[in-house]
């Protein structure tokens, strides 16, 4: 095989990781043995042996296809790249926008100007920093983490920290000093005797954050989801309210559990999510749902868990088998070991985004019974509507 060939199956594979595929460096390899055995006989020979090496998820098939064609052969690159940045002309041609579109677009031409971007005048592209108007704020809100852009998840993540929702204050069996309450009678004795003072001094119960319980499925399929809820964890964890900040305990599991709670300390964000996936075995593989809810359950519910606790399990629910096979049957078993160890489960599921979800799938009967609340999390919005629900000082359930 040429170096020439080698360099652009590694371009081609680096272009599709900047538009959202997990394409490692591994399969860059599988695909350079694959094609030397296979060979270059044909076009479509071609493009199986790169599918067959780089693809891991169905719903990338088209995005593949059309960075195959694009990357590979058409004449007219830059042209389809800004007809794929013009919805309006998409819409004359007949060709259906695909959200993957605006991703590939980026990757393949990263300086190339977007339609929104021309819109502005030149003031506006001078201040870096210039905030978003109204309607390009809530389409950024309404917009799903898997089609986002690199900028606009940069975007995604500052808006993300003005998120100022926190979890309700629980009242602990300790007391504080407080101009209002009930009357304290040993302080007031106390100040009594130190002076000639007859005023009498009040206590109320000290108060607490509510804690909460990160438990992320970082498979394949919920990789990038988790990796925007990561970041809200880690604001939630290191945001001081009035001198108190929100116990926050992380997990992240797929086809085994790992405790990050440490690595979440970090004071920036990106450097702790990076360190999470670096230090994660299984990021981006398969999962695992009952074992990891077992394990977590036998080794850490006790040490990490009370009644006051918010559990968020983020994950799609796709566990393997049958509705009566032993490891979704176990799977019901510890969701509701879990539920009652805790305040509250709330089920954080990224395929509620589709109008037409239905629980077909065995995990995700599975699990229904057995959460709190079953929420969608895909977008800035479902995150908002998550942050005001936690606020909520709702009894266990």
């Amino acid at each position: 095989m040429s170096d020439h060939l080698a360099a652009n199956v590694m371009h081609f594979a680096r272009v599709l990781r900047e538009a959202g595929m997990a394409v490692g460096s591994d399969r860059v390899l599988l695909s350079l043995q694959a094609l030397e055995v296979a060979g270059l006989s044909s076009r479509q020979d071609f493009h199986a042996t790169l599918s067959a090496c780089l693809l891991d998820r169905a719903e990338h098939r088209v995005l593949f296809d059309q960075a195959f064609h694009i990357f590979w052969r058409d004449p007219d690159l830059l042209g389809r790249v800004m007809r794929m940045l013009l919805p309006q002309v998409q819409a004359k041609s007949g060709i259906p926008a695909l959200p993957e579109n605006r991703r590939l677009a980026q990757a393949l031409f990263p300086h190339a100007p977007d339609a929104a971007e021309n819109r502005r005048d030149a003031e506006q592209q001078i201040e870096i920093d210039a905030p978003l108007s109204w309607s390009e704020r809530e389409q950024l809100r309404q917009r799903d983490f898997d089609t986002m852009t690199s900028e606009e998840w940069l975007l995604a993540k500052r808006l993300l920290t003005q998120f100022g929702a926190l979890l309700p204050p629980i009242a602990t069996r300790r007391w504080q000093a407080a101009a209002s309450g009930r009357l304290d009678w040993r302080a007031s004795l106390r100040a009594q005797a130190r002076s000639a003072s007859l005023a009498l001094l009040r206590q109320r119960p000290r108060e607490r954050l509510a804690p909460l319980l990160i438990l992320a499925d970082i498979s394949g399929s919920m990789s990038r989801y988790s990796r925007m809820l990561l970041h809200l964890a880690h604001g939630l964890a290191n945001a001081n309210h009035q001198r108190q900040s929100t116990q926050v305990d992380s997990f992240v599991f797929g086809t085994r559990l790992t405790p990050i709670s440490r690595l979440m300390k970090q004071r920036d964000p990106d450097l702790a999510v990076n360190a999470v996936s670096q230090r994660v075995q299984d990021w981006s593989g398969g999962t695992r749902i009952s074992a990891c809810l077992q394990q977590f359950n036998q080794h850490w519910a006790r040490r990490v868990l009370n009644s006051n606790t918010t559990v968020l399990l983020i994950t799609d629910g796709l566990e393997q088998g049958s509705e009566h096979d032993p490891a979704c049957q176990r799977l019901a078993f510890e969701a509701q070991r879990l539920r009652l160890s805790c305040r509250r489960l709330l089920w954080l599921n990224p395929l509620l985004r589709f109008e037409g979800f239905e629980p077909k799938a065995a995990g995700v009967r599975a699990l229904l019974p057995e959460v709190t609340q079953h929420l969608p999390v895909h977008n800035l919005a479902s995150l908002q509507a998550l942050m005001n629900l936690l606020a909520t000082s709702e009894s266990k359930p």
